[in-house]
């Protein structure tokens, strides 16, 4: 793999003769958003902190820290042939697509008036949703659906699918999850009524653990009239049923 950025020697290079990055961009990155006081935890989004080039170093440090994880788990990545680029793999995966959704602008998303005065509720999904857990970093694998009352402005139906993509492109947990998806919405079209469900199945509990093939966990938050309107959440649920029974036939 050809670097992007200077690499000098510590004199503690790995067998592959590449010494670690001269100044650590993670600490930079760290430090300024100290600095400013703004949050980085596993679930934030931080680029708007990220200076131009700096996306790139990162994953040239994560890469490097990965060959350490892959040589501390006592795997010749030198001779192997399966593992030799998979910390440059690994790296890339995580920076621009598994968690895009910490390092990445959120989708531009463009919203209209509702000139028509629109106040029937609908509903989107099921959406898919991908995630990993901030307690193993495995897959979270589910659906959502979303459920509107439009307010003053409104989006298209396929700008719900960008956005829940973003935000679950975190390490999280599903219960703080679905609460973040429900702020982002309401920053775009503010709506009178808002509605989520996911239902998601998490690898933490399938592939380790107590490892349950079928167990999966189901949450939703209602905001605004849906909150406030029993007959209006009923509504919403009654919809999502029929969006699932669609499906099953």
């Amino acid at each position: 793999m050809t670097a992007t950025v200077p690499f000098v020697s510590n004199g503690a290079a790995g067998s592959n003769g590449i010494g670690k990055l001269s100044s650590a961009v993670s600490a930079r990155i760290r430090e300024r958003l100290q600095e400013s006081g703004v949050s980085f935890l596993a679930n934030d989004n931080i680029a708007d902190h990220l200076q131009p080039g700096e996306l790139a170093e990162l994953q040239l440090e994560v890469a490097d820290k990965v060959r350490d994880l892959l040589r501390s788990l006592v795997i010749d990545i030198d001779n192997d042939h399966n593992t030799h680029e998979t910390a440059e793999r690994v790296a890339k995966m995580y920076l621009q697509e598994v968690f895009k959704g910490r390092y990445h602008q959120q989708p531009k998303v463009a919203s209209f008036p509702n000139v028509k005065q629109l106040d029937e509720i609908y509903t989107v999904g099921p959406i898919t949703v991908r995630s990993a857990c901030s307690h193993h970093l495995v897959p979270i694998m589910g659906n959502c659906w979303i459920g509107i009352k439009p307010g003053a402005r409104v989006i298209g139906l396929s700008k719900f699918t960008r956005v829940a993509d973003w935000v679950f492109s975190r390490p999280h947990i599903q219960e703080e999850a679905v609460m973040i998806l429900a702020d982002e919405i309401e920053k775009l079209c503010e709506p009178q009524g808002l509605g989520i469900i996911i239902k998601a199945q998490h690898y933490c509990m399938k592939w380790r653990g107590v490892k349950e093939p079928q167990t999966s966990m189901v949450n939703s938050v209602v905001r605004g009239d849906f909150r406030h309107d029993p007959s209006l959440k009923q509504e919403f649920f009654e919809l999502v049923r029929q969006q699932q029974a669609l499906l099953s036939t």
